[in-house]
């Protein structure tokens, strides 16, 4: 099992959604923010399962894919995605396969209750 590594506050800023975010209040989300690295091809999240994590893209593309549409679009670091199954409470809504190295940074529910879904409400 990987050791728990956190998201930079570096790596964290550079996210346009988290960029309004005071300095303190970045460290606290970058303490609780998961780093984690994804090979090309390995899926992070599958379209249909329960959505418990946001993840932000810190490093590499990802394909966003959807079974009725097929590709939708890539994401690049500074997305974001998973907003949906936790500010809806529903399943994933897509699937997100790594298409090169990359690293996502992602919180739980909790975290995102508490720092990250008032962003959404402005």
């Amino acid at each position: 099992m990987p050791r728990h590594v956190p998201a930079s506050v570096t790596e964290l800023s550079r996210i346009g959604l988290l960029s309004s975010l005071p300095g303190e209040v970045l460290i606290k989300l970058a303490g609780r923010m998961k780093r984690e690295e994804v090979q090309p091809g390995k899926p992070v999240v599958t379209e249909g399962e329960q959505g418990d994590q946001l993840y932000f893209v810190l490093s590499g593309l990802l394909a966003v894919t959807q079974e009725a549409q097929g590709a939708r679009r890539m994401l690049k670091p500074g997305d974001y995605f998973g907003e949906v199954a936790l500010t809806m409470n529903m399943p994933r809504t897509a699937s997100i396969r790594a298409m090169t190295p990359s690293v996502v940074a992602s919180c739980d529910r909790g975290t995102f209750d508490e720092f990250i879904r008032p962003l959404f409400s402005d």
